[in-house]
Parts: structure tokens; C-alpha cells; sequence
């Protein structure tokens, strides 16, 4: 094997041009069917979407648990990302409601996969690790807007999260679960506010 070809699990190696395009697209198609399905999308409709043949998707997860693992990892990542922007926003308060409307969007479309990737399957560090990140984001967002008086004092991190989290569960089901669990989030907002 080349230098240059990849191993999924081996994430020390550099993946060719192609295979990285490959891997970006399975990703992609897989978070569009979880948020539509669940966790139980066809592992064959998401290769037809993402324009790869099975064995493509299977030699970069070699398992359903591998690739629902690599879908939360991505969005996990994509939401530290979105939190490291806004933490440069000139308003500290906005920046917060901003990012946790992303965290209940995100919620939302997980459909299943937070339980799917409980201990016991897979990467047993995943969900810990995963969750300190979104912590330590969503921690530095909270402490600008405690120090602009965005927030009222008492307001933690975790408390806003499990405010998140609770919506996004209570609202997984409707058909526009989405569009509720933004207004619903902007009423909990509106009561952590400093006023």
C-alpha cells in the first residue's frame, strides 16, 4: 500500500485526493439520511447518494457503528468550528443564542444517534471526548456573554445545554421538528437573558 492511500481507522495517514473526496461525500450523505431516517439508513442508499459503490463505503467504515461514529464526530467538530467564529463577534450575546440555536439544529437531526453510540459500542471515549468539546465551546461563548451582562450570572454552560437537548428530545418526532425546536429555544433564551 502507498504512502499516500489511506487506512479510515488509521487517521495517521493522508488519504489520496480522491479518496478524501470519497470519504467527504459518504459523510455527507450519511448526515442527510440520519436526519431523515435515523440510524437505520440504508447503508446502500447512502453510497447511491454519495456516488460511491458499497465496497467504497466499506473500506472507509468498515462498520454501521464506524460511520454513525464518524457522522457525530463531523458534527461535532462543525459546531466547535461555528463556536470559534462567533466567539470573534463584536456582540457576545447574539453569539451565544447564535451558536445554541446550531446545537438544537444539530440535536435535531441526530435522530437516534446519540443512544446508537451509548458505551458499550464502538469507541468508548467517543461520547465523552465529543461532549468536553462542545462544553469547552459553548464555555468560552457563555463566559463573553456573562462579562458583556448577555447572561444572567447564575446561567451555566451545562444547565443551557441540557435546555438544548431537552427541546431537541421533546420535538425529534414532529414533522417540523426543526423549525419548533428553534422557537421553542428562543423562549428558554429569552428567560436566561440578563434583563
Amino acid at each position: 500500500m502507498s504512502q499516500d492511500a489511506t487506512v479510515p481507522s488509521s487517521p495517521r495517514r493522508p488519504m489520496r485526493a480522491d479518496a478524501r473526496r470519497n470519504y467527504e461525500r459518504i459523510l455527507t450523505a450519511a448526515g442527510a439520511a440520519i436526519a431523515q431516517h435515523g440510524v437505520e439508513a440504508s447503508l446502500e442508499e447512502i453510497a447511491r447518494h454519495a456516488g460511491v459503490g458499497s465496497a467504497t463505503l466499506h473500506r472507509h467504515f468498515p462498520s454501521r457503528q464506524a460511520l454513525l461514529e464518524a457522522v457525530f464526530k463531523d458534527r461535532v467538530e462543525t459546531l466547535c468550528a461555528k463556536a470559534r467564529d462567533l466567539a470573534t463577534e463584536s456582540d457576545p450575546g447574539a453569539a451565544l443564542v447564535t451558536w445554541l440555536h446550531a446545537v438544537g439544529a444539530h440535536a435535531v437531526t441526530n435522530k437516534g444517534l446519540g443512544a446508537a453510540l451509548m458505551p458499550g459500542a464502538g469507541d468508548p471515549t467517543l461520547g465523552d471526548t465529543c461532549h468536553t468539546l462542545i462544553v469547552n465551546a459553548g464555555s468560552e461563548l457563555l463566559a463573553r456573554a456573562h462579562q458583556a451582562h448577555a447572561m444572567r450570572p447564575q446561567v451555566t454552560i451545562t444547565q443551557l445545554l441540557k435546555l438544548v437537548g431537552a427541546i431537541a428530545l421533546a420535538t425529534e418526532h414532529d414533522s417540523d421538528g426543526a423549525a419548533e425546536t428553534d422557537r421553542l429555544l428562543t423562549l428558554v433564551i429569552d428567560g436566561v437573558r440578563q434583563h
